[in-house]
């Protein structure tokens, strides 16, 4: 993984989108980017960790540019927090294994949370992919750690990327649930967390949350309830799924877990 200031510069052009594209093109000549390549941009939001940027192509033959600190909002527009985060760049011409090995990488250097673009195919789309590597950032739970692809997270990122009618989608389907009191909450929440992570089956979410498959019934049931949803209707399950998704990405916490 290569930095520095001289490669911040030049990936200026790249990353910011309008660039012409004689800056774009003469860019990559001084980066040693080939004109066509399977590309993908990582963002962090947080530091690059000690350790991972150094000189020549990793393990896998992928070639890192990391670009610095990016002073773009970093989540102003998902988490409604209206606040300026430096958010650190690169640009990875991938290696053989691709995005995946990108993501393993990161994780075991102790980076995150960060996002990974989808794979383009020349540096005159890396600027479509720094917005996209944004936006997955943008999916990661709030103080987590998490390495995600943007392409495993298109239903969330969606919803980042239209921060008020997530918010009025978290208010029409878990308005009644937000009421609650924060352990009631929060333990519907887990149920139904649980439910969904083990494929629908209540037993398989019993014995994972440590209670009989009566109580998560009983849970799933006052949810439906609650949320005028239920859950053996697709459509309605998808409602249900998003709003969790939003309410996962708020930095509100869903409260203590309790009994029950």
């Amino acid at each position: 993984m290569r930095r520095g200031t001289r490669y911040g510069a030049l990936l200026g052009p790249l990353l910011a989108g309008g660039a012409r594209p004689d800056l774009v093109e003469r860019a990559a000549r001084g980066l040693g980017l080939p004109e066509r390549g399977r590309y993908a941009v990582v963002v962090l939001g947080a530091p690059v960790p000690e350790g991972a940027v150094v000189e020549g192509p990793d393990v896998d033959g992928a070639r890192w540019w990391w670009g610095g600190a990016d002073g773009s909002p970093g989540g102003a527009e998902g988490r409604g927090e209206g606040r300026e985060e430096v958010r650190e760049v690169a640009v990875v011409l991938l290696g053989p294994a691709g995005p995946d090995r990108v993501v393993a990488r990161l994780r075991e250097l102790g980076a995150g949370p960060g996002g990974v673009s989808p794979v383009v195919g020349s540096p005159s789309e890396v600027a479509a992919a720094h917005r996209l590597a944004g936006t997955a950032l943008l999916t990661c739970e709030p103080g987590s750690r998490e390495i995600v692809r943007l392409d495993e997270r298109l239903p969330a990122a969606l919803l980042v990327s239209r921060p008020e009618l997530s918010t009025r989608l978290l208010a029409e389907v878990f308005g009644p649930l937000l009421t609650l009191v924060p352990a009631e909450r929060s333990l519907l929440v887990e149920t139904l967390e649980a439910w969904l992570e083990c494929g629908g089956s209540v037993g398989r979410a019993a014995a994972r949350l440590g209670c009989h498959r009566n109580t998560v019934f009983n849970r799933l049931r006052r949810l439906e309830r609650l949320t005028a949803r239920s859950l053996s209707r697709p459509r309605e399950l998808v409602d249900l799924v998003l709003a969790l998704d939003v309410l996962r990405l708020s930095s509100a916490p869903a409260g203590p877990g309790g009994g029950g």
